[in-house]
């Protein structure tokens, strides 16, 4: 509930300019999407005390700038521009520049009041880098790989040599990676739990660990939703639309999706529920979206619970 005194903020990111607004006609101000720019914005956030700071995703520029608002406690939350552009559509606000978006994102700040990030310590931020470069590695070694079935003779060795490079700097951040979990006893064992999952390999758990730092503390349907794994309805009238995901994490997605081709084949819960699915007659995009979801919600049970895989 909003009280007289909430600070709503909005950004507007670009590639080199940060847009500012405090929702209901409240101070309005510019900074440079550098370290500099970044530090002078927390520094006159501060003295506002906002309730909720609400950043619209725009193509990874906003990671500096969340990274550090995360790491000094302050509640932030990415928002989907197509949520933004909704809730202005919806109230007749057609018009759009910078100035005019950071307006709208604070309005969405404050009438949505989505849920912000948790604290992020400087490890923690530090991890999520590491994963993110990895997964950036392995989709450019598959890229790779899928070009060398096909490439001529006479440039197989060049290729081959990329994948020989990926797969080093592949291996140097799955160590580095190793080497922050052997100084967090809770990562480990975290890790750990997840990875007792059949299906669930290394890179999924630390990816859930850094992507998903909610898992175990909220219920089924709130977890699945941050992942962008909650069914949306589509009905009309008497009609009724085929239930759409939409939104969300989508670097949880993609570690869940991978981790659920392998469950599907080797973890006999997963195995079950997705025959299941299909003897229905869901299409295999639906049953693997369902199996993703139902394997999230396992997860966040055995972290709720501090628990191993014990599922039959």
């Amino acid at each position: 509930m909003t009280k007289h005194n909430d600070q709503f903020v909005g950004i507007d990111v670009g590639m080199k300019q940060l847009d500012i607004a405090i929702a209901n006609g409240g101070e309005q101000w510019q900074e440079d999407n550098t370290s500099a720019g970044i530090e002078n914005l927390l520094d006159k956030l501060a003295s506002h005390s906002p309730t909720l700071v609400v950043v619209e995703a725009s193509g990874g520029y906003e990671t500096n700038l969340v990274s550090e608002m995360a790491l000094v406690g302050m509640p932030v939350c990415v928002a989907n521009p197509t949520r933004v552009r909704a809730l202005a559509k919806a109230e007749g606000q057609l018009a759009k520049t910078d100035e005019i978006d950071a307006r709208l994102i604070a309005r969405y700040a404050e009438v949505v009041q989505p849920e912000p990030r948790q604290r992020q310590e400087e490890a923690e931020i530090h991890l999520t880098a590491l994963i993110n470069r990895c997964m950036q590695l392995v989709e450019m070694r598959t890229a790779e790989r899928n070009r060398l079935r096909t490439a001529p003779e006479s440039i197989k060795e060049r290729i081959e040599k990329a994948i020989a490079w990926l797969n080093d700097d592949i291996a140097d951040i799955e160590a580095e990676i190793q080497a922050l979990l052997v100084d967090n006893q809770a990562w480990q064992e975290q890790a750990s739990r997840m990875a007792s999952v059949p299906g669930v390999g290394f890179i999924t758990a630390v990816s859930l660990i850094a992507h998903m730092p909610e898992l175990g503390e909220l219920n089924r349907q709130k977890i699945a939703a941050l992942a962008g794994l909650a069914p949306f309805n589509r009905d009309s009238g008497g009609k009724r639309g085929m239930r759409r995901i939409f939104g969300g994490r989508s670097a949880v997605r993609r570690v869940l999706y991978m981790s659920v081709l392998s469950g599907i084949r080797f973890n006999p819960v997963l195995k079950a529920f997705y025959d299941r699915l299909i003897e229905r007659g869901k299409p295999k995009k639906v049953a693997i979206t369902a199996c993703m979801r139902k394997l999230l919600t396992i997860l966040n049970a055995m972290e709720r619970k501090q628990e191993v895989w014990h599922f039959a």
